[in-house]
């Protein structure tokens, strides 16, 4: 009898144990992510980037004091990617996983290319260019070869396809071959323009789309050499059109990841050219290893980003 006492009381034991486990397991699923101080990054202010997220998200002008400051687009992803309780915002063309990042879902809805051209997803911004003004290149060959580079990467098949492979939203229906494009341009493509350099400047969530397309056009267009500047959205018309144009950083294409202003701080009416080139998404992201959080709504970014909500475990 005693036996059986000692052996049923083993048995119990072991049962409560593996139960108390197993409990615990379950409660570590429920908290799965991260919790403490939520850590905010935010772009510099003359960044599209942040201009659009702050106007889309509507708490412009009241970005928490405690946020840090990031200096670029890439930077961004770096710094959210090496501290597991960040949170920030980058370009939909940003490499994700590369970075160890992970992109949110904005009120439910997955950043794509199909969500950003059926509007869906709410969080967008164009890809705008705006260019040095006719006579202001040095030289007739490089105002045509800018006139030709452009028109390639907006309207052209080839470079329509370029822009989409790194991450620009564009629509395709209207694309005509660069073939037939080009006949417009033969006389300065067929000359070896490599003594050339174009230069571009203004926003760096631009530079994956524009390296892409230069790079593509380059050898089609006399191995022309070319300089990419990217430092803001803020610097595209100045170093273009403005102040800056003749200085050490003056550029030829100036590109801005929002559209410019029309109070008349970015004056383009003098350029050769100037409009967009594609859409993109500016998504909010967050270290890979906060699993607990996938999805944000614009009420609970608001909250974050203007510093009310300083826990992670404290967002509703």
């Amino acid at each position: 009898m005693n036996m059986w006492k000692k052996t049923m009381t083993a048995t119990v034991a072991c049962l409560m144990t593996f139960s108390l486990a197993a409990c615990g397991s379950s409660d570590e699923g429920k908290t799965a992510g991260v919790s403490g101080d939520i850590k905010v990054y935010t772009r510099d202010s003359s960044s599209g980037t942040r201009e659009a997220f702050e106007k889309g998200v509507d708490f412009e002008g009241s970005l928490t004091k405690n946020a840090i400051e990031v200096s670029s687009n890439d930077d961004m992803a770096a710094k959210v990617g090496a501290d597991k309780n960040g949170i920030g915002y980058t370009s939909l063309s940003t490499d994700f996983e590369k970075n160890g990042v992970s992109a949110l879902q904005y009120e439910g809805v997955t950043a794509s290319s199909e969500s950003v051209l059926d509007g869906s997803y709410k969080l967008q911004r164009p890809f705008m260019y705006v260019t040095r003004a006719a006579g202001d290149y040095g030289n007739d060959d490089k105002e045509q070869l800018v006139q030709a580079f452009l028109d390639f990467m907006q309207n052209s098949t080839e470079g329509m396809a370029i822009v989409k492979k790194n991450g620009g939203e564009v629509d395709e229906s209207k694309a005509k071959p660069w073939d037939e494009l080009s006949k417009k341009y033969e006389a300065v493509l067929g000359k070896d323009n490599s003594a050339i350099t174009i230069t571009t400047c203004g926003s760096t969530s631009v530079e994956k789309t524009v390296k892409a397309s230069l790079e593509a056009f380059s050898p089609m267009a006399g191995n022309f050499k070319f300089t990419m500047n990217q430092s803001g959205s803020g610097d595209a018309v100045p170093r273009v059109l403005g102040k800056e144009k003749d200085g050490p950083n003056k550029g030829d294409i100036g590109f801005a990841s929002r559209a410019f202003k029309e109070d008349g701080s970015e004056d383009i009416s003098k350029a050769m050219e100037s409009g967009q080139y594609c859409i993109d998404a500016v998504v909010a992201v967050v270290n890979k290893e906060n699993t607990g959080v996938t999805s944000l709504t614009q009420a609970q970014l608001k909250s974050i980003f203007t510093g009310e909500t300083l826990k992670w475990e404290d967002i509703k």
